[in-house]
This record gives C-alpha cells, structure tokens and sequence, in this order.
C-alpha cells in the first residue's frame, strides 16, 4: 500500500514493528515538481510506544490485518490475564506486557473489552472507556464534605489508586475513566 493510501486507524509494519495510525499530516510543497510528504504519528502495538515518520506520496506501507474479538475478563492465573472470546468462548493469554498500564482498569463483569490479535495471537488489549469499580481502602467520610471539591486518595480492587470526592466511602463503586483514569461519578 502507498503511504498515500494509508488511513487513520490502520496497523502498518515499519521497520520490524507493528504500529496503529492515529494521525496523518499531509504536507504540500510550495515549489512546482516538489514532493507531497504525509507525516505519520504512530503507536506500537503492543506497548503503545509513540512513533512519528514522515513519507513520500510513493512510499510503500506493509498493511497488517488486526482483528478485534469482544472478550470479558476471566480470571488471572499467576500475572497471565484469561480472557474469553464473548461469541465462540475462545480462551486468550494476555501477559502484563500486553495489558500493560490498563491492568488497573480489568475487573471480572466489566463488558466492553476486545482483545486485538495478528494472526490469531493477542498482541493489545482495548478497555471501555468507563468501568464501574468497587472502593476498597479509602479515609472515612466527613460531615459536610459532599459541599466541598476537596479529594482524598482511594484505593480500588484492581489496585488502582485514583482520587475521589470526600463523601465517597468504602464499599462504594464509582465510575472511572479509562482514557485519564479519573474518578468519573457515583456507579
């Protein structure tokens, strides 16, 4: 494929590495006979490392093809993350190195997951971009803290901590953000 052809969201092979597109510049030149350069801002699958290239119209792009399967979370068997594929109950291995930093956002009855795979192997995983988790250790509440924006930090069952409103309280569930991963509401 010709690095003109190329689309956002597709996955490319660049130098040995499998990327995602997420934006395209298209530069025209100001000379006559000058070369339109397309400049790439690319993320590693997996790993999410950044990578920005910059190609002629010309410039040949290994196209790879990414299947999504919609999976629900397992269970955890040692630090190996067990998903099941939610049409024909597939099994996928996902290691920390494929989760990555959204281990804090797994949790057994979440809907939304989808396991990315090349060739039939997991190489990401995509979360929703909210999920509903349960408060485990957090400071007692305050009288009067729900008039107030002050937060205090809490502690999830997936071992994320994040910050929470005061009249947030143990045993609560709350709504958080997978893209900042803020505190989003009451659940």
């Amino acid at each position: 494929m010709k690095a003109s052809d190329a689309k956002k969201a597709q996955v490319v092979e660049i130098e040995g590495g499998i990327y995602q597109i997420r934006d395209i510049e298209r530069s025209s030149p100001t000379a006559r006979g000058g070369n339109i350069t397309y400049r790439f801002t690319l993320y590693a699958i997996p790993g999410g490392r950044k990578l920005d290239v910059s190609m002629r119209a010309d410039d040949e792009l290994k196209d790879i093809e990414l299947t999504r399967r919609e999976a629900g979370f397992s269970y955890m068997d040692g630090e190996i993350f067990v998903f099941m594929d939610t049409e024909d109950f597939t099994q996928y291995l996902l290691g920390p190195e494929v989760v990555g930093e959204q281990a804090g956002f797994v949790a057994e009855g979440v809907e939304g997951y989808y396991v990315q795979l090349i060739d039939d192997s997991p190489v990401a995983l995509q979360v929703p971009t909210s999920v509903r988790l349960e408060v485990v250790d957090t400071a007692p509440e305050l009288k009067g803290a729900s008039a107030t924006k002050r937060t205090k930090p809490a502690r999830l069952s997936t071992g994320l901590e994040i910050q929470v409103p005061e009249y947030i309280s143990n045993g609560e569930h709350v709504w958080i953000n997978t893209l900042t991963g803020e505190f989003a509401g009451r659940a």
